[in-house]
Formats: C-alpha cells, sequence, structure tokens
C-alpha cells in the first residue's frame, strides 16, 4: 500500500490529475436520479469504446480497396483466428450503440432535461446522434458488397437532389462520377479517422458539460423550472439530497453497462457478423439493396412513397426533424419537466416510435419499388434509327434491353458514369469497340460473358452509326493502309496480265 500511495504521489506531482478526478468521483447528484433511468449515456459511452477496440483490431486486417475489401472481409470471417466474432461483436455493438443513444435520446425529452441551463446539452447530443448514424451508415458501406454498393448508390442519389450543392456533395462522397476505388477510401477515412474524431470531441463536451451543471433531477410533477431560480434551486436540492456518484449512481452504470456488453457478445455469438453478400456488381441492377436494421424505415418509406412526392420528402423531412430538435430547448427551455404533466410530448413520442416500428416491419419485406432502371426506359433518340439496317437496329435492342443507357447518355439522356456515346464512332474504331464491350476497361466492367458473338456484332454495328453525319468514322489506319495498297495491287494491270 505504501508503494501505491508513492506512486500514486509521484504521478500527481507531475500529473497532476488527481485532484480532478476525485472531485468528479464525489461530485453530488439528486438521490432519485442516481436510478436505473440514468444509465444510457454511461452505456453508449461504453458500447462507444467497445467499437474504438474493435474497429482498430479490424483495421489492421480491412484493406480498403475495391478490389480487396470484400476479400479481406472473407479473409477476417474465415482465414483469421476469431476474426468473425470480432466482426460481429463490432457490428452488433453498432447497433446496439444507436439504440442506446436513441433511448437516452427519448428519456432526455421525456425528462425534461434539455430545459434551462442544459440547452446546450441536448444540441450537443442531437450531433453526438448524428455522428453515430453516419458511422453506423459508413460502416455498411466499408462492407462493399452488393447491398453497401447500391445502398451507396441511392444515398448518392438523395444527396444528388439537394438544391445547388447536390452535385458537389456526390463528387465529395464518391471521390468522382461513379463508385469506385475512391469512394472506398473515403469512407474508411470517414469512418476511422473524422467522425470517430468528432464522436470524441463531442462526447468530451457532453460529459464536461454534464459535470459542470449536474445531472437532471428527478422530474417532479409541479416542479417549474424558471431561469431566474432554478440553478438556486438545484444548488439546493443537491446540498439536501444529494448523493456522491461514486459509488451510489457509479454501480448502476457498471452493472447496465456489463449487461449491455453481455447482450453484444450474445448477438454476435449466435448471430455472427453481418454480411459480406455478393461481390458488388454494376452490371446487376435488377437488385433489393436492403439496409442495416436502423435504416430500415427509410427503406421503406422510399418504396411507397410516389415518384413526385420523393423529392420534397427526402429533403424537407431531415431538415425539419434535425431543426425542431435543435431548436427545441430554445423554445421550450422553460416550465413543466415531469412527463406525466406533458401529454403532446408523450404523444409524440408514441407517435414517431409507432411510426418508425411500422414502417421498420415494412421495409422487412417490402419490395424494392423506386425504378432503379428509369434510364433504361428511354427512348432511343428517333435520328439514331433513321435509315438504319435491321442488324443496327438489332443492335439497337440490344442497347436497350442490357441498360447501356443506365451509364451512358444519348442526346443529354441517360446515365452519367461513363462517357457520352453521341460520337463514340468517332472515337473508338470497330476492333476497339469490340474490345471495349468484351473486356470493359476504365470503369466499364467486360460483358464478355452477358453477350452472344450475334449481339456484340449487332450492338457494335449500332454504335458505329453514332457520329455526326458529316464527319467520317474512325478506322484503324493499318488496315486502311493495307487495304488500300490491296486495292491498288488488285487494280493493277500487270496483276491483270497474270
Amino acid at each position: 500500500m505504501r508503494l501505491i500511495d508513492r506512486l500514486g504521489q509521484w504521478f500527481n506531482l507531475r500529473l497532476p490529475l488527481g485532484d480532478p478526478l476525485q472531485e468528479t468521483m464525489k461530485h453530488l447528484v439528486p438521490r432519485k436520479s442516481a436510478s436505473w433511468f440514468y444509465v444510457f449515456g454511461s452505456a453508449a459511452l461504453t458500447v462507444f469504446l467497445l467499437q474504438v477496440v474493435t474497429g482498430i483490431l479490424l483495421a489492421l486486417i480491412y484493406v480498403p480497396s475495391a478490389g480487396e475489401a470484400w476479400n479481406s472481409l472473407q479473409t477476417l470471417n474465415q482465414g483469421v483466428s476469431l476474426g468473425w466474432f470480432i466482426r460481429a461483436l463490432h457490428g452488433w455493438g453498432s447497433n446496439f450503440m444507436v439504440a442506446i443513444v436513441l433511448l437516452h435520446m427519448v428519456q432526455v425529452f421525456l425528462f425534461g432535461a434539455y430545459k434551462f441551463p442544459r440547452e446546450l446539452t441536448w444540441i450537443v447530443g442531437v450531433f453526438l446522434l448524428l455522428m453515430t448514424l453516419a458511422m453506423a451508415f459508413s460502416g455498411q458501406v466499408l462492407r462493399f458488397d452488393q447491398d453497401a454498393y447500391w445502398g451507396l448508390g441511392i444515398g448518392a442519389s438523395i444527396a444528388s437532389r439537394v438544391p445547388v450543392i447536390g452535385p458537389w456533395s456526390v463528387q465529395l462522397m464518391l471521390g468522382g462520377p461513379i463508385i469506385a476505388g475512391a469512394t472506398l477510401t473515403r469512407f474508411f477515412a470517414l469512418h476511422v479517422f473524422l467522425i470517430p474524431g468528432l464522436l470524441i470531441a463531442f462526447v468530451g463536451v457532453h460529459l464536461l458539460m454534464v459535470l459542470k451543471l449536474g445531472i437532471n433531477e428527478w422530474p417532479m410533477p409541479g416542479r417549474i423550472v424558471r431561469r431566474s431560480s432554478y440553478l438556486q434551486e438545484y444548488r439546493e436540492l443537491t446540498h439536501q439530497q444529494g448523493v456522491p456518484f461514486v459509488p451510489d449512481a457509479l454501480w448502476k452504470d457498471i452493472l447496465f453497462s456489463g449487461f449491455i456488453l453481455v447482450l453484444i457478445a450474445g448477438c454476435a455469438a449466435y448471430f455472427g457478423p453481418f454480411g459480406p453478400g455478393g461481390q458488388p456488381d454494376p452490371r446487376i441492377i435488377q437488385t433489393a439493396p436492403r439496409p442495416d436494421f436502423f435504416f430500415l424505415w427509410l427503406y421503406a418509406l422510399l418504396s411507397f412513397l410516389p415518384p413526385a412526392a420523393e423529392t420534397p420528402i427526402m429533403l424537407l423531412g431531415p431538415a425539419i426533424a434535425l431543426t425542431v430538435l435543435l431548436i427545441l430547448p430554445l423554445v421550450a427551455g422553460e416550465g413543466e419537466k415531469s412527463w406525466r404533466r406533458r401529454p403532446i410530448a408523450v404523444l409524440s413520442v408514441l407517435l414517431i416510435a409507432v411510426a418508425l416500428g411500422t414502417m421498420t416491419r415494412l421495409g422487412e419485406y417490402t419490395p424494392w419499388s423506386p425504378v432503379m432502371n428509369a434510364w433504361s426506359g428511354l427512348p432511343i433518340p428517333p435520328e439514331y434509327l433513321h435509315g438504319a439496317t435491321s442488324l443496327e437496329r438489332q443492335g439497337a435492342l440490344v442497347f436497350q434491353a442490357k441498360q447501356c443507357h443506365n451509364c451512358h447518355s444519348l442526346k443529354g439522356q441517360g446515365g452519367q458514369r461513363g462517357p457520352a456515346l453521341d460520337r463514340v464512332a468517332l472515337r473508338l474504331t470497330h476492333d476497339q469497340l469490340i474490345r471495349q464491350v468484351i473486356q470493359g476497361g476504365g470503369n466499364m466492367p467486360a460483358y464478355a460473358k452477358n453477350l452472344t458473338p450475334a449481339e456484340t456484332t449487332a450492338l457494335v454495328a449500332f454504335l458505329e452509326t453514332l457520329h455526326p453525319p458529316n464527319q467520317t468514322p474512325a478506322v484503324n489506319a493499318s488496315r486502311a493502309v493495307a487495304l488500300h495498297i490491296d486495292a491498288q495491287t488488285n487494280s493493277s494491270p500487270i496483276r491483270g496480265d497474270r
């Protein structure tokens, strides 16, 4: 014991944290606040620490590359001892963290803990919720399977609809016009560095304000919050009925956090990790990308929305909800705290819970309804078919059937993932077109296994017609010279005499 005391004194002289730590542990909290209703914040912090530890372990193996991400997860699942369990802990920890943060927000709202003087504490908590959801979404993207690929495509599609900054935000998110290696690198940086850094900063500020302002007292009916007298009333309450945080409140936090960790470990061992599913394939557009559990409600909502209402609801809905959450403590910072005398608050929570629960349940089996092949439904401009041969018209049908319109545009209509094809015959020769279609290249996948030789021939014949009428299509220079020489040889009088 003497040795421990001497070591403690040695460190305290050089790193004077002993007194602040003792003050923190002994700070008084209202007796009724040391209850099981106040354990969600510490449980969320515990799960976040679990995410940090398991995330570091996963980062040792994971390769943030479009070509290797899926394989590295397979290695973790099958080739690394307990790699699957670490992945499962990280995945289930993410779900539990989102759930606990949501429960904590609901508890704070119903207990009126957002009122004076804790308005800023609530606002920081809103940003913590947003960061937690961002961690969950970016983590799903890093699986880089078929669900992640198309789920990110849907997210980018939603972001692109934001006025003015939409296209810029998509470029920033994807690192280019398509989902590729740069996209995965950016989401890896977000998931591993930026978002956790912001979470740590917000958590630090949140804890500091909780320590400085104290834990919210138990909401008693009739106890009104007034800015002029609340601080004095709170000091008197903690002086008369306060108990030290350690051990009166801490032991409940420890037990509940331990229980949550056991639940996470049990789910990880029984259910295993999430994915990855099939490898991402941009050619398979007839897919139903299913997000993780806490985003299923959005999946179902988009399924049921009429096309005309998608954009306004997707853009205005989150903006209105975020605005309400941020201004809530500013416009309702005084008054009754007890949920028993705030029926509108209770009704609001119940309605939101029922709505989200219903949409989440529907999202488990609702088919994906937004049209993902909308560009393929666009007809080929008539001028590109005028005077076309039967083979070229057959190629136009192949162009439509294989959904080439999803990535390439004609006359400004169609996808933007690949280059416009209005002048493709000026850039690529016959042989180059065949090679590009069969082997792919750049961002284009190979279609050798998806097209028969007859379909390839027809498609290339159609592509060769895509050039301005007054310009000659590209030809192979060496072949042109050879044909010219052969023509001269065939027409030579000497050859004719022979």
